[in-house]
């Protein structure tokens, strides 16, 4: 250590690239893995409340309250379940990424302008061609936003599995802190965190943008301006 912090920090990421490397893609991997299986539950559920809106106050009801379970908490009654390791984090990642995914996906489905939902129907399309032909392309982009979300909400819990043995960047933050001298090791384990979030919510928030059916429309208006609707 030179005693200078900026110094030091760099010179840690040199020595210690490959260790941070890994951590870093366990961190993300696990952030993933989490989003993954709750998107695989949480999408379905969304769109089955949308049908059955009677339903949504109850299911969006039950995803707040995990909401305001601690995750520390959430992690030990995993824990207490599934043991220590990777599993419990991702799991508990799962749940906690259930409301936005939940609550996006229905939102989106149900603000589909129903005129051209009518539309589908009068050409002959099944309530099932419906949704996977006009509904979900029309709400991918608010879809792509709850995961979005969930996403940046899944680096946080995970960043905090280390406490129960997951091999995560923390595991840097928490030597930082039983060292007479760990603001490097802290900096170490937090700005690859804040690099993960950051990374993941301007990509799939631009994603997000891209696939908005009003944006695409606009954008297609301005390449074409001389196109004209005739009455």
């Amino acid at each position: 250590m030179t005693g200078n912090v900026i110094t030091d920090f760099f010179n840690y990421f040199i020595v210690n690239g490959g260790y941070i490397f890994e951590l870093f893609f366990n961190h993300l991997l696990m952030s993933i893995y989490g989003v993954i299986f709750a998107s695989a539950v949480g999408i379905p559920i969304g769109i089955l409340i949308a049908r059955f809106s009677k339903l949504s106050g109850l299911i969006i009801t039950l995803t707040n309250i995990i909401q305001t379970i601690p995750v520390i908490a959430m992690l030990a009654i995993m824990m207490l379940v599934m043991g220590l390791g990777n599993t419990t984090v991702v799991v508990t990642v799962f749940f906690y990424a259930l409301l936005p995914i939940i609550k996006n996906t229905y939102t989106g489905i149900s603000n589909v302008d129903s005129n051209i939902k009518d539309a589908g129907k009068s050409m002959g399309m099944t309530r099932n061609q419906v949704l996977t032909m006009i509904e979900l392309p029309l709400a991918l982009s608010v879809i792509i936003g709850g995961l979005r979300i969930a996403l940046v909400v899944a680096i946080g819990v995970v960043a905090v599995g280390s406490f129960i043995g997951a091999t995560t960047l923390s595991d840097i933050i928490i030597r930082g802190t039983n060292a007479s001298e760990g603001t490097v090791f802290i900096l170490a384990g937090a700005v690859p965190i804040a690099i993960i979030a950051v990374l993941v919510d301007i990509g799939l928030r631009l994603l997000e943008r891209r696939l908005d059916p009003t944006r695409r429309k606009k954008a297609e208006s301005e390449t074409n301006p001389h196109v004209q609707t005739i009455n």
